[in-house]
């Protein structure tokens, strides 16, 4: 009797271990997506207050909002960084600083 295929039971056990495979990694997936967004987030932060010290020295002057460093090309020749979370970069006018927004 020569044996073709497998059982039920030899394809259930498979699927199962799938899915074990697959609750294990799935919640990983996610959380680094989602620390890779708010890390993401935190380093356009630093780069634009870094680039408004620079205009300050460049300049000698503050900039007066967020637009007149983000969209000078000078400072971000390839546009403006953009929150992976679609959320605005605010400049607070007092400090002369990005303030850091809810992810």
């Amino acid at each position: 009797m020569v044996r073709n295929g497998f059982t039920l039971v030899e394809l259930l056990i498979v699927v199962l271990i799938l899915g074990a495979l697959a609750a294990i990694a799935v919640p990983r997936i996610t959380t680094g997506v989602e620390t890779a967004k708010i890390n993401t987030c935190d380093t356009n932060i630093r780069i634009i207050n870094t680039q408004i010290e620079l205009y300050r020295a460049n300049t000698g002057d503050w900039p007066n909002n967020i637009k007149q460093v983000t969209l000078n090309t000078d400072y971000f020749p390839d546009g403006p960084p953009q929150c992976p979370f679609g959320n605005p970069y605010t400049m607070q006018g007092s400090i002369h600083r990005v303030n850091q927004h809810n992810h």
